[in-house]
């Protein structure tokens, strides 16, 4: 019999490098929410990749930055949480962008583990070849890491040999979750996501990281449609106007959009129906932050 082999691989990086990208790629299926504004994922966020001989649990985390709110230092805890017993590290950068103090303050927390460390450039595919071998260099300078690929997430260009390279890493072990299952939290956290994805998408600078969303009914009616009731939450009456939208607009445009990606995953009709609540300053107030989902676990 051939040995199974299995382990734990977090991805760490700062905002915006494609974390949550490459995590949706190992699925193949869309579980962590994706924007262009920086610290999107704000939870540790599991993918499972299962073959016949290796089951790899991938840890997504949010994106290290310097927190200026209580929100911001439970990201980042979770981030440096994630360190913690895996079997390998997956430190990811962006091609298009320049080594910066983000970079170095990773890498100098990096430098004080034990497991291996990957340096993962993404974005390849927006940057000259020519200019990739200047990439490496300027971080093999910083620190020796295992090894090097240079890969992109959204394309799916060398994904293969980071798979295999990881596998080769991986110690026997157990089957940790069923074959079928590709995460561990539970449907109504990724429809929470995907419905703060869609307002990331639509709306103003000034909203996104005011919002959290809480599900307050997810059941099966009598008609075998699954009705949704969620609330977005945000911290200033501006910011339900904009959410809201002239004439209820924007709202509209934010639940169909969110709808879409809730009966992709679900494979079933889906009715949604979404409100707003302005909550004063919930990022700094640990209870509004523990009713939210944002919970220090606790061994």
């Amino acid at each position: 019999m051939t040995e199974h082999k299995s382990g734990f691989v977090a991805i760490v990086g700062r905002p915006n490098v494609g974390k949550s990208t490459l995590l949706n790629r190992i699925v193949e299926q869309k579980i962590a929410i994706m924007s262009d504004k920086a610290q999107t994922t704000r939870n540790k966020i599991q993918g499972v990749y299962t073959t016949e001989n290796i089951q790899m649990v991938f840890i997504d985390t949010p994106g290290i930055h310097k927190p200026q709110h209580r929100l911001g230092d439970y990201m980042v805890n979770e981030a440096y949480d994630a360190l913690q017993e895996v079997e390998a590290v997956l430190f990811m950068v962006s091609a298009d962008e320049k080594r910066g103090k983000g970079d170095n303050f990773i890498i100098e927390r990096l430098q004080k583990l034990e497991a291996p460390v990957f340096l993962v450039i993404n974005k390849i595919d927006k940057v000259h070849p020519d200019d990739l071998l200047t990439i490496i260099e300027d971080y093999a300078k910083q620190m020796a890491f295992t090894e090097v690929v240079p890969l992109s997430a959204t394309q799916g260009n060398n994904f293969a040999t980071l798979m295999q390279l990881l596998e080769e890493q991986m110690p026997e072990g157990p089957q940790y979750f069923p074959e079928e299952q590709i995460t561990d939290h539970p449907e109504y956290f990724i429809v929470s996501e995907f419905i703060r994805e869609k307002v990331l998408l639509l709306t103003q600078e000034e909203v996104p990281h005011s919002v959290a969303i809480t599900i307050d009914s997810m059941k099966r009616d009598e008609n075998d449609k699954i009705r949704i009731q969620a609330t977005i939450i945000v911290e200033r009456d501006s910011q339900k106007g904009i959410i809201i939208g002239k004439g209820g607009k924007m709202l509209k445009q934010i639940g169909i959009k969110a709808r879409q990606d809730i009966e992709k995953m679900l494979g079933d009709k889906v009715y949604l129906e979404l409100w707003v609540k302005v909550q004063k300053d919930w990022r700094d107030k640990q209870r509004s932050l523990d009713d939210f989902g944002y919970k220090k676990e606790t061994l």
